[in-house]
């Protein structure tokens, strides 16, 4: 009787032994199932869609890459209006703009060909053409516009009239050369009197990567000078020079009309419009029409392109 009672006692405690790892493989089996459903839902976010809306991201008004980009594609209405549509992000400088681009796989921006980080971003042909210093200079790739400084023509400050004439130089235009821009031909050595004093350069946040490169290569031919860089806009950077909180002003566009009434501007360099895109995207070239109807809204979505 005892041995009957024992042997129904364990079959009991059997019973609940492989219950229990039934019910840990369940549980083994669903986790992995969804582990591996997770995975899967990873993998497909990361996979390109083309029927995905497109995130148009542009610069903040006042902007002088805006500005040239603005007028260099046809986004602008009869009167010269930016149309850029109401849907775009604004970023309010450079980095800011390709940090936004590159954390998007379906944006689109621009930037200063100048200040392209090809780790980041990627920049797209324009109609074939490469954004290159080398095609602006033979003509192929046309998005491309004047880097100006301006100062008031009776300004008296030493410092910023050897600091221009650094820049115009020889010395200075290999600089510009050096760091991908197009530089000024016809110039000559740099022959200033290195001045002691100060003075504060502003404006253009497309400009001012150069900027801080030609005020250190100036340092070093000059160390009585202090040079004050602010980083803004193209707009700022003028109105600014006009009011004399600036000594230098820096626009990446042509002055307007009332500001070359009230400044003497000069051309440092020639820098490309670089249009981008994130590096998963498979776009390689646009054309003009293209990014026009994006950036005025006409085109919402890749596969349209």
């Amino acid at each position: 009787m005892k041995m009957k009672k024992f042997i129904a006692i364990l079959s009991i405690v059997s019973m609940m032994a492989v219950a229990a790892t039934g019910c840990g493989s369940s549980d083994t089996s669903s986790d992995a199932s969804s582990s591996t459903e997770g995975s899967s839902s990873e993998a497909s976010t990361g996979d390109w869609d083309a029927a995905s809306a497109i995130t148009v991201v542009s610069r903040e008004e006042g902007s002088g890459t805006r500005g040239a980009f603005t007028e260099l594609f046809g986004v602008v209405d009869d009167d010269d209006n930016d149309m850029t549509t109401l849907d775009a992000q604004v970023t309010n400088n450079t980095s800011v703009m390709m940090t936004t681009v590159s954390e998007n796989e379906y944006a689109i921006g621009y930037i200063s060909l100048g200040s392209l980080d090809e780790s980041m971003v990627k920049a797209v042909k324009i109609d074939g053409a490469e954004a290159t210093a080398e095609n602006i200079e033979n003509g192929t790739y046309k998005v491309s516009r004047p880097f100006n400084v301006a100062m008031k023509p009776d300004l008296d400050n030493a410092v910023a009239k050897d600091f221009m004439a650094y820049i115009m130089s020889t010395e200075g235009q290999e600089v510009v050369a050096e760091e991908g821009y197009i530089p000024v031909s016809d110039v000559e050595a740099y022959a200033g009197e290195a001045p002691e004093g100060s003075c504060v350069v502003g404006g253009s946040s497309s400009v001012s990567p150069l900027m801080e490169k030609l005020i250190e290569a100036y340092k070093s031919v000059n160390p009585n000078a202090s040079i004050e860089l602010q980083t803004s806009d193209s707009t700022t950077g003028m109105t600014s020079a006009i009011e004399g909180s600036y000594d230098i002003g820096m626009a990446s566009r042509e002055l307007k009309e009332e500001e070359s009434a009230e400044l003497e501007g000069t051309v440092i360099a020639t820098d490309g419009i670089a249009v981008i895109v994130n590096q998963a995207n498979p776009t390689d070239d646009l054309s003009v029409d293209q990014v026009k109807s994006i950036y005025l809204g006409d085109v919402t979505t890749w596969d349209a392109i």
